[in-house]
């Protein structure tokens, strides 16, 4: 089992948003789950209103528990877990930057959210783990912006920016009320495409092949 943990140390990044819409577009291709670590519980709340479908969402209330939560899921045959980590909680973000394959930094890029990265950057940095920054719910046309705030990232923080960012759209408002999805609302959607692109890369950083799809025989004649 693979494992992928979402940290900012900054509350309103996107941590959820991202977490279970990257957990979904892996779902439809291998065995997925979310573990909601953050006491606000809107990782477990958004799969209550989903009605239990995939993918499925367990909850971890401590740091001591994650890695038993972690063990127990990959011995009922979890392909990968995404790690859902609460802001200002060093202990949570730490232990799940400890036990992931990957780690995911969702940043919205604005002045005070990409100054918030530092306390992030020194605690994936101590965990050794390749660590990537999404930026999230930005103008979808402001290269400007983006290239300034890649700067600072890499540039300041000496952090990777991932190549597929999540700019603000209305699927992902509309859909997650719904305990939906981008994918769910809008499969032709720029929202849905950008998810799929963003997974696609993840699947590459985590050296997982994508699973071929299902053969059908061919009727007997």
């Amino acid at each position: 089992m693979r494992t992928i943990a979402i940290i900012s140390q900054k509350g309103g990044a996107g941590k959820t948003t991202l977490a279970i819409h990257l957990a979904a577009a892996a779902a439809s291709d291998i065995v997925t789950l979310v573990v909601d670590t953050d006491p606000q519980a809107t990782a477990s709340r958004w799969s209550e209103w989903r009605g239990g479908t995939d993918p499925e969402i367990i909850d971890c209330g401590a740091p001591t528990l994650l890695a038993g939560k972690l063990a127990k899921a990959a011995e009922l045959g979890a392909e990968l877990a995404v790690i859902d980590t609460p802001p200002h909680a060093d202990a949570m973000a730490r232990q799940a930057a400890h036990l992931a394959d990957l780690i995911l930094i969702p940043c919205r890029p604005k002045a005070f959210d990409l100054a918030a990265i530092e306390a992030t950057a020194e605690l994936v940095k101590a965990s050794d783990k390749p660590a990537f920054v999404v930026l999230m719910a930005g103008p979808p046309k402001a290269p400007l912006i983006y290239k300034e705030a890649a700067e600072v990232i890499e540039g300041s923080f000496g952090l990777q920016l991932a190549p597929v960012m999540l700019p603000e759209r209305a699927a992902f408002h509309h859909s997650t009320a719904q305990g939906r999805t981008a994918e769910d609302f809008d499969r032709g959607g720029k929202a849905a495409g950008e998810i799929r692109a963003l997974w696609s890369w993840t699947r590459g950083q985590l050296s997982m092949s994508a699973r071929e799809p299902l053969q059908t025989l061919a009727p007997a004649r």
